[in-house]
């Protein structure tokens, strides 16, 4: 909205040209989402608790987390009217991919809505049956897939990073490929949501490490020069990164040890199938293994604990997800927190490692 309003007057000025700079508007963005994500937030934090939505804290988890429990969430929704109206004010509104990736985060922070709402009317921790979130998720992750196949000259080959002349054709089964990328991602991001700003600090690494991928893979010239693969109008969508950036750090000065406000799974959810919708237009979806090494971490780590227990009756981990294990261990959640933001910082480097190491 902002950018068509204000670039329209660079016919009568040419100072406006700069509205029409992914970088510069990316950037706008990114201090929309920031700015709205602290105004409201005191706001957001004080309704919640007026209404008396507070967090419901799982029985068998540490003890320490009792103390947790009526914290305000559902604070998910505030990272998502940040970055919509960000995105929105700053991005091209015609551009398809950012349309398409905005529903993506919507539906899923809707699925995450109602599974919250479900957890307070019933004053437990458990929401939505696996089985009703999954068919959601599934669900709209299959329009997206469906749309993306659709869209003209849009390819079906695969990047594989560290490999410029690997593209592996998947055809038809790209679309079952982006439902396993966006629903594995979304539910990766919403089991590590487990600690204050455990989830936040990743996710915001993750959409940097996006936001220049989306540049380049946009960016003709630069495209050609690093040998990705290029596809027009993606370039867009690293507006939508920098809005997620700004949100998620607006969001963090609240959420950051010890939380104000938790985002629930209406964020973590929303995040985390931003973030592989992202992985897709780009074509950096096997990157996310890399970029998303936590929220791996953390998914393997209950699929081994599962697997583990039912296979042996014995668990391989003291609690999962993952950094329940390091808390029983004696770690302070600060220290827990803090050396996963670092393990994610330095994953982020090596992916990023992957533009030149071909």
């Amino acid at each position: 909205m902002f950018y068509h309003l204000l670039y329209f007057f660079h016919h009568f000025w040419s100072g406006f040209n700069v509205f029409r700079y992914i970088t510069f508007r990316t950037i706008c963005a990114a201090l929309t989402a920031m700015f709205l994500a602290f105004f409201l937030g005191p706001r957001v934090i004080a309704w919640l608790r007026e209404l008396q939505i507070g967090q419901v804290v799982r029985g068998d988890g540490p003890e320490s987390h009792q103390a947790k429990s009526g914290t305000p969430t559902m604070g998910g929704v505030l990272i998502i009217f940040s970055v919509l109206v960000a995105t929105l004010g700053w991005a091209d509104l015609t551009n398809i991919y950012v349309w398409l990736v905005l529903m993506v985060v919507v539906a899923y922070g809707l699925i995450g809505f109602v599974d919250d709402y479900r957890k307070l009317v019933r004053g437990n921790s458990t929401g939505l049956t696996a089985r009703q979130k999954f068919i959601g998720q599934i669900g709209v992750a299959l329009v997206f897939a469906i749309f993306i196949y659709l869209l003209p000259g849009y390819s079906t080959r695969m990047t594989v990073p560290f490999f410029k002349r690997l593209l592996p054709d998947l055809g038809f089964w790209y679309i079952p490929f982006i439902v396993l990328v966006v629903v594995g991602t979304s539910n990766a991001v919403n089991l590590t949501d487990g600690l204050d700003g455990l989830a936040t600090g990743p996710s915001l690494v993750a959409f940097v490490v996006y936001a220049i991928f989306s540049y380049v893979t946009g960016h003709h010239l630069l495209a050609d020069y690093l040998q990705v693969q290029y596809i027009a109008g993606v370039g867009e969508i690293t507006v939508f990164c920098g809005a997620m950036i700004g949100a998620a750090l607006g969001f963090l000065w609240f959420n950051t040890y010890p939380a104000a406000i938790f985002m629930g799974d209406v964020g973590s959810l929303a995040l985390g199938a931003g973030l592989g919708a992202v992985g897709v237009v780009t074509k950096q979806e096997i990157l996310l293994f890399l970029v998303g090494g936590i929220f791996v971490l953390e998914t393997l780590s209950v699929i081994i604990q599962v697997g583990s227990f039912k296979l042996t009756g014995k668990r391989v981990f003291r609690m999962a997800p993952l950094h329940h294990h390091f808390e029983l261990k004696g770690w302070a959640e600060p220290k827990v927190i803090v050396r996963f933001w670092i393990i994610a910082l330095i994953l982020a480097l090596f992916a990023l490692s992957t533009l030149k190491l071909r």
